[in-house]
């Protein structure tokens, strides 16, 4: 079963086109609420690259257990939504 925050989570960044903004400031707060839950950290990761945080975003990529996309935001933010959605 999906969790339902991380899914909103990921459903604010789509809304705000993956630019800094409330939706993602939610989406933020969404993933601190859930640290150390692989999946979070990884949306957390996805949300610190946007704002372009790079080193910030590298700690929670560390933490998830994932790399960087070397493609674009809305390329990665498309895999994390796969892989949520094949839980």
């Amino acid at each position: 079963m999906i969790p339902a925050q991380l899914l909103a989570s990921l459903e604010l960044l789509d809304k705000c086109q993956f630019q800094p903004s409330a939706e993602m400031e939610q989406a933020h707060d969404i993933c601190q609420e859930h640290e150390g839950s692989p999946l979070y950290d990884w949306v957390h990761a996805l949300v610190h690259r946007i704002e372009g945080d790079d080193a910030n975003a590298a700690y929670w990529y560390r933490r998830a257990g994932r790399s960087r996309h070397p493609g674009s935001i809305a390329e990665e933010w498309g895999i994390i939504r796969a892989v949520v959605e094949k839980q």
